[in-house]
Order: C-alpha cells, then structure tokens, then sequence
C-alpha cells in the first residue's frame, strides 16, 4: 500500500526494469498467462540496480496472436473506481524486418470482478466476454532496435464497481512490447478540517464527475452554528461546496492555521462563540483560568445586568455636587451638578428623597404622598425638580442621591449630598369643593370642607357668585364653612366659588359650580324669566352617490396591457384574437429539430402571398391530444400574438384548421442561449456578451410594461439568432409548486419542472411571482451567460441552493467577470423585492456599461466557483482549477473576509 496526493494507492507493482538487458532472476510473480508460448516472465534491474520482474510479448513473427496476461486478484477495499497507471515500452513494427503486416503497435486493458479470488488457467474463459474491456493501449512513443526501450506511462480508470475484488488482464494481438509496471489506485479526498469541521477521508464516486457527500463534525472546543454539515468530495479528489458551519466555543479562539480552537490564556477572555480572538480583561477585571468565557470585577467594581461581558467593570458614582435650592413659600426648587466621579459610566441619574423634620433634634420621616415632586421623584435625568405641596414653617431635609447602573451590585447606599430647607408663610390650598344645601327662588345655602392645607389660622372665606354668562360677578364673605347668598333671582343659575384667607393672604378659588334658584311662589308673576325654549329644526336633502363601476382595459398611446387569454371560454376565441390563422398551403415543412412539450419541432419554410418567403420554426401538436392540451398549445400562442418587440420572439402565425394543429414562429439560427453559450466558451468579448444581456433586458421590459410576469426566465429559455440577438421565448405555462415532491421544484400543469435556482425566495415561498421576481431570474442569467452557459450552484441539491440563498449566500463571479456586471448581479438578488432594480434601470446601467467600456476591463478577483456571502466569500469548487498556490491565496482571502461555511 501506497500514498501519493489526493489518491490512494493499491500496488501490483512490477518494479522497473530495462529491455533487452538480462540480469539475474528475483522472486517470481507467477501471474496467469495464455497461451504458455505467449507473455513471459523476465526479471532485471532497474536504473538504481533493483531487482525488478517484468512480462514481455514478442511473437510478431507469427499471424493471429491473442496472448492473455491476468494479475493476481486485488481487493477492491470498498471504492467505486479504479485509476491504472501502466508503464510499458513498444517494438516499433518498422523496425523489425521481415514480418507479417500483422504487426501490432497497441495492447488492450480488461477488468473482471469477482467476490473472491476463484479464477483459474481457465476460468474466466480468453475472451472479451466476461472480461470488461477498459481501452485500447498505444504507446507515446516506440523504439528501434538499436536504440533503449523508451519507456510509457498511461493512466486508464474504470467503474463503477460492485463485487469484492477483482483482477486486471493484458490482451497482446501481436506487438512486441514489455509490460514494465502496474500501479493499481483510487482517488479519494484526504481528511480536512473546513471552518473548524472534520471532514472524514472520502473516496470519490463512481463516476469522474461524481460528488460523494462526506458529513462532518465540529472540532473539540466548537460549536455548530447552522447544519446539516457536509462537504462534496468530486472526481478529482477535491473538495468543493461546504453546507453547514461550526464556530469556536466561549473561551476558545481559532488556532494559526484555523483548524482547531484554543483556550484563551490566564488574563484573556471571549465571552461568545465565533471566529474572532481572545482579549485581554476589561479594565477592573482579571481571571487566572485558561478558557475564560468572561473576567470577574475586581473588589468595588461591578457590571449592570444589561452590560456585555466585555465591557469594564465600573463602580458606583460620587454624590452630585453643589446642591442649591429656592423657596417659594411651600414650594421648592432644587437644582444640583454633576457627580465628581461619575464611577466610569454615562448612565446616572438621580433620586431626590424628601424628609419632614418637626424639630431641630427629632428625627425626620419621609414626607407624606400628597407632596409633589416635578418632573418625578426617581430616575431623573435632568438635574433639577421642583418640590410642591409643602408645609409652610416647616423644615424639610433632601438628599438627592446620584445612582448608575451598578448602584444596585453595591451593597452599601447611594452617595448622596443633603440640603435642610424651611419652608416660608403660605396661604392656604384650594377649598376641595362646594355643595348646595338649599335653594329657594331668591337665595342659595352653601356648604363646603376646609382647604387640607390651611397654612395657618383661617380668617374668613370668601364667596364669589355670577350668573351664568354674564361677566359681572360678586362676593360676600363668612366666618365659618357655611354661607347663605341672597338677593338673587328665581330660576336662574349661577356660578359659585369658594376661597380661605390666612395672614398670608388668599388661597386659590375652588373650582366653579353651577347652581340654580327655584321658580317664583306668586302664580301671577310672568314667566317671562323662564328660559326659553329652542325648537330647532333642519331640512336637508338626500345626497344620493352614484357609484358607476366600469371594467375595462384602458390602452394610453403606444402602450399595451397583457391580457391573460385563459380568460377566454373558448381558447379559439382566444388564438383568434391574437394571432394570425395561416393557410396550410403557405407552409413547407422540411425537417424535425427538436421535441418540445406538446410535440415535435421542425424547421420550415413560410411563404406568404405578398412577402418574401422565410425560415420559420414550427411547433407541432402530437396526435391524441387532450382538450386541456389543445388550449394550453394555443394558449402559449395566444400570448406570443399579443408581443411585438426585436428581443422578444415573433410568432408568425398559427394553424387551427389543420392536422396537426400549428404554431409558427421566426427562426432562431443558433437555438438556446445555454447551449449556444457552452458551444461557444470563451469566443466572445465581454462587449459582445454585455450586448446580450441588454437585448434579453430589454425584452423583459417590454414584457413588464405590459404587466406580463414570464416566471421562467433562464438561458434555455432565451433563443439566438444568426446575429447573436437574443430573444425571450416559453410563454403561457401555468404553474404550480409541488408540494409533495421530495426535490421542490415549480411543476407546469404539464408535468415540465421548473428548477429551484432560478426562482427568487419570495416564488419559492410565498408564490408571489411579480416582474421583481423575475429580475432575481434574470440576474442568474446574467450569471448563465459571463460564464458560458455553466449551470448555476453547479451540482448541488436543490434544498443546498433554498438553504444557501436564504442564508444570504448569493453566486459568485464567473472567471473574469467585469464587477460592474456582478455588482448588477448582486442587485438583482437583493432578499427584499421592492429594492431590486427595475428593468428599465438594468437597460440604462447597461447602455452606460456599452458607452464606457473602460468600466468593463475591471475584474473581480473572486475565484468562480466560490459561493458568496453578502460581506465574503467561500471557497469550494472551481470551474477552472487552481494549483495549490492559488488555492492557499484563496483561503488567506477567505480567512480575511467571512470565515468558511461548512
């Protein structure tokens, strides 16, 4: 068993040896031949004079040869396919004189499995059958018989296999040639640690363009952050397309090289997962342990529950400085400055707390709930509050307390500075409120409640009546909390306030109410007095809306609006409308070009009386059509008769009258843009390529100012013609999201699938299929046609592709791509619709790209292949390949950018 890059090694090895030189014998190899008299058995030494064993053939003197040379049986150990590395040297046949034209310059390569190592001089029976052929052998070069055997290496592989093992054969049909040695391996990809996942040793598929799913698991110290996590192996024995993400542990930080996650040293710390370092403590902190996930505070330092981690511990604040106040007889305004030391935070605020000393010793107690503190009591950000409600020649003490976000962690009280106020002589508070005892039609009895706060010996009330609406008012006074007002008169209401007078002087009026006298006792006085009564009364007339619903499809002046013909009833209706009936003597069809959904597509002649005739394509209805079928074949033609744009494809006609029913349209010399493209790898200019985008853009607006949503918008879907004119074409397909299906995809209510990546998010999700959906389509064409009709997401699975792109991984840059181009790309893939460009402004962006192609020359530097994150990039599979210095470059690249995602 041996190793080399990328490739396992299983030897039958024949070590090198030189022809024509005879040295002495080594252990034998004993492989089977037949006949006897063909392959035979020679040992020599190589150059480095090991002894080496070889077989030779030479009987290309005598006719009809069929020499067999047959290995000894190889486990197959498990692998799908075999790679053959044969080194060999060949008689040339013009160097040997006097022979036969039967002379032969090649051999022939055969393989046949077994579950076990039964085959025998016999069995499996000389011939072609059983034994799998692999290839015909021909050497690079031949040589003389006076020269040295020039010795050739061919690498052949073959599979897939299925059984235990099995043994390779050797077919001679008459050369003269020496089978030096055989390397017998397969390919795999070596174990990887991809974003701090282990990817196990992978070999590849059965076949060369085969992807082997190899699942990973997160290194020691690291976490998954999304998953399944997975890696494809390819054919080639590389790894491309990571799924899935691990990240490094709290505590753990990435190693050098990226592939493994270390502890943070005593004095460090990280307190989340991720990618990023380990940092030194905050300040005031400080840990001595390896994988600290956070640095504990030092003595009277602390952090706020709201605070990270990472922030510095901080302690709590000094007490505010420079308190001063005025009084306003009970009233106080306190104003304060800034703590000297804030405690290493921004967010203090402040607490006033309010005490009632009765006396200079006694102890003070908080003030009652009645006085006011504005704007509040706690919380303050301002520095200043105004105290209301207090009593007058009282002394009241405020501490006004300065806290943070920490103050809480403290165990000891906030910092606070004290002021001790007395308050001044105040009049009284407002009467609470006033009640009517009795009323009479010249007099009212009043009544009401002390003021709650006299401030004092309460002289006399005061009482103020008016009637209501009139301006003059008047007051008498009373000695006690009950007044008799008189003088008034019957039935009319007033408006009575009430207010106490201390030595200090008038306090404030209690709030109006209204009152009224009684009616007059004389039953002759007028009751002209009475108020009168208003009968009020209003007419209008009925205001009837008429409310005209017309529905119709209004056309301004050279613009037109789609109209959906599966409206229609009668689908004939429909095709009539919009397309032309063709009489079937004007068609000529020539040959069969394709198969499309309803049938065969031919290419044809349409000569029309009056017109030149012309090159047309001609798609057909198979015979045994459904009804369904029939309307959705004229449906699609329906559609195309409604457009007239050079970027849109041109239906001729059709034919509903014959059998088979017909659709005409132009001819697209050069078929599919995808196909085209793949044809044609690397022929055009980026100029040429650009023109064809703005000729597919173009047509999409057409199509979008008609309210038209195309829905499958793809390079297959777009046709070229002889002047490298694009076209967009498949029209009229409805369609439906299979929800059953394992691998989701948009289904045609046909049966056509619909792939996954060229739909946009919202499509997949939600079915909302709107013309910003299809620039999100339009920008994977886009994609399609810088690099040359590849296939987008190469071979991953469609959930990859729905997974990928909801994670916001977007494609990356084809090779060579301008960034300009990309840059639109990316814009067409914006997540939210609504800020995707509109088709007008993808026209103007490419008509400046066309007018300036300088801007064209700047390159992306991406590698192709690489899936895009917004903000990085991931490395994976290449359509070009990379040697193994431009590999390193991009994962130094990538581990600047957006850590691999795996």
């Amino acid at each position: 068993m041996g190793t080399s890059p990328a490739s396992c090694v299983y030897s039958v090895s024949l070590p090198a040896w030189i022809l024509w030189v005879h040295k002495w014998a080594t252990t034998e190899l004993a492989w089977t031949t037949f006949p006897e008299s063909g392959w035979e058995e020679v040992s020599g030494y190589d150059d480095s004079m090991s002894p080496i064993r070889t077989y030779q053939v030479c009987n290309v003197r005598e006719p009809n040869q069929n020499n067999w040379l047959r290995t000894d049986f190889i486990p197959r150990r498990g692998v799908l396919r075999i790679y053959v590395e044969l080194k060999f040297s060949v008689r040339d046949c013009a160097s040997i004189p006097n022979i036969p034209g039967s002379c032969k310059e090649t051999f022939n390569l055969f393989y046949y499995e077994s579950d076990g190592d039964t085959a025998t001089g016999s069995s499996p029976a000389w011939r072609e059958s059983p034994y799998v052929k692999v290839d015909t052998v021909a050497p690079d070069e031949s040589f003389s018989l006076l020269e040295a055997g020039r010795i050739n290496t061919k690498v052949r592989s073959f599979g897939p296999l299925s059984k235990t093992g099995f043994y390779l054969a050797f077919q001679d049909l008459g050369a003269c040639m020496s089978l030096i040695s055989v390397r017998v391996f397969f390919k795999k990809c070596s174990t990887t640690i991809a974003n701090f996942a282990v990817f196990p040793e992978t070999a590849t598929g059965a076949e060369a363009t085969s992807l082997v799913i190899a699942p990973g698991a997160c290194v020691p110290n690291a976490q998954e952050v999304s998953f399944p996590l997975k890696l494809y192996c390819n054919g080639d024995g590389e790894w491309m397309v990571p799924v899935g993400s691990c990240t490094c542990n709290p505590g753990f930080e990435p190693a050098t090289t990226d592939t493994q996650c270390q502890a943070c040293t005593p004095g460090s710390f990280k307190y989340k997962p991720g990618e990023g370092s380990c940092y030194p403590c905050p300040p005031n902190s400080r840990t001595s342990t390896r994988g600290a996930n956070v640095c504990p505070c030092q003595s009277g330092f602390y952090r706020a529950d709201s605070d990270s981690p990472d922030s510095a511990c901080t302690s709590i604040p000094s007490a505010p400085q420079n308190v001063f106040s005025t009084v306003n007889e009970t009233s106080i305004s306190l104003e304060w400055e800034d703590p000297l030391d804030p405690g290493g935070r921004d967010d203090i605020i402040y607490n006033v707390v309010c005490k009632k000393c009765l006396s200079e010793r006694s102890m003070c107690t908080r003030c009652d709930e009645n006085v006011d503190m504005t704007p509040r009591r706690l919380g303050l950000t301002q520095k200043k509050v105004v105290v209301r409600n207090l009593q007058a020649h009282t002394r009241y003490s405020f501490e006004v307390q300065a806290v943070n976000g920490v103050s809480g962690k403290s165990p000891g009280v906030p910092r606070y500075a004290t002021v001790n106020i007395t308050t001044n002589q105040a009049a009284p508070s407002a009467i609470p409120t006033v009640h009517l005892m009795k009323s009479t039609s010249d007099s009212l009895s009043l009544s009401w409640l002390p003021p709650e706060r006299p401030n004092g010996v309460i002289l006399d009330y005061e009482i103020k009546y008016y009637e209501r609406g009139q301006a003059l008012s008047h007051t008498v006074t009373a000695q006690h909390s009950t007044a008799r007002v008189e003088g008034l008169r019957s039935a009319t209401p007033y408006v009575v306030q009430v207010r106490a007078r201390t030595v200090a002087g008038y306090g404030r009026y209690s709030i109006p109410m209204d009152f009224s006298t009684s009616v007059h006792s004389d039953p002759q006085k007028s009751v002209q007095d009475q108020l009168p009564l208003i009968v009020g009364s209003a007419s209008a007339g009925l205001v009837v809306i008429v409310a005209l619903v017309v529905i119709a499809i209004l056309f301004s002046p050279g613009v037109k609006v789609y109209i959906d013909p599966f409206t229609y009833e009668d689908p004939n209706e429909a095709v009539h409308e919009f397309a032309k009936e063709i009489d079937i003597s004007c068609v000529k069809i020539e040959e069969v070009i394709g198969a499309g959904e309803f049938g065969e597509v031919c290419r044809g002649r349409l000569k029309q009386p009056g017109r030149r005739e012309a090159v047309v394509a001609i798609k057909t209805l198979k015979a045994g059509y459904t009804e369904r079928q029939r309307r959705d074949f004229l449906g699609e033609a329906s559609i195309m008769g409604q457009f007239d744009h050079p970027n849109v494809i041109r239906l001729e006609g059709v034919l509903t009258r014959s059998c088979p029913v017909l659709i005409i349209t132009e001819f697209m010399e050069n078929g599919a843009l995808d196909s085209f493209l793949r044809l044609n790898d690397g022929r055009f200019t980026v100029t040429q390529l650009v023109g064809m985008l703005r000729g597919i853009a173009a047509g999409m607006k057409y199509l979008s100012d008609m309210n038209y949503v195309h829905r499958d918008l793809a390079a297959r879907n777009i046709l070229v013609n002889s002047n490298l004119v694009c076209k967009v074409s498949d029209f009229g397909l409805s369609r439906f999201l299979d929800d059953s299906s394992a691998d989701p995809t948009y289904t045609s209510s046909l049966g056509g699938k619909i792939p996954i990546r060229w739909t946009a998010p919202e499509a997949i999700a939600f079915r909302k299929f709107t013309s910003a959906s299809d620039v999100w389509s339009y920008g994977i064409v886009m994609w399609e046609v810088v690099s040359y009709g590849e296939r987008p997401y190469w071979d991953m699975s469609n959930q990859d592709v729905m997974t990928a792109v909801e994670q916001d991984y977007r494609l990356p840059p084809p090779m060579d791509c301008p960034m300009v181009l990309h840059q639109l790309m990316l814009d067409c893939w914006v997540k939210e619709r609504n800020l995707r460009p509109k088709f007008c402004q993808i026209v103007g962006n490419l008509d400046k790209l066309l007018r300036n192609a300088a801007s064209l020359k700047v390159v992306t530097s991406t590698y192709s292949g690489d899936l895009l994150r917004i903000g990085g990039t991931l490395p994976g599979h290449h359509r070009k390949s990379l040697d193994s210095s431009q590999s390193d470059i991009a994962r130094q690249h990538v581990s600047q950018t957006l850590p691999i995602r795996v």
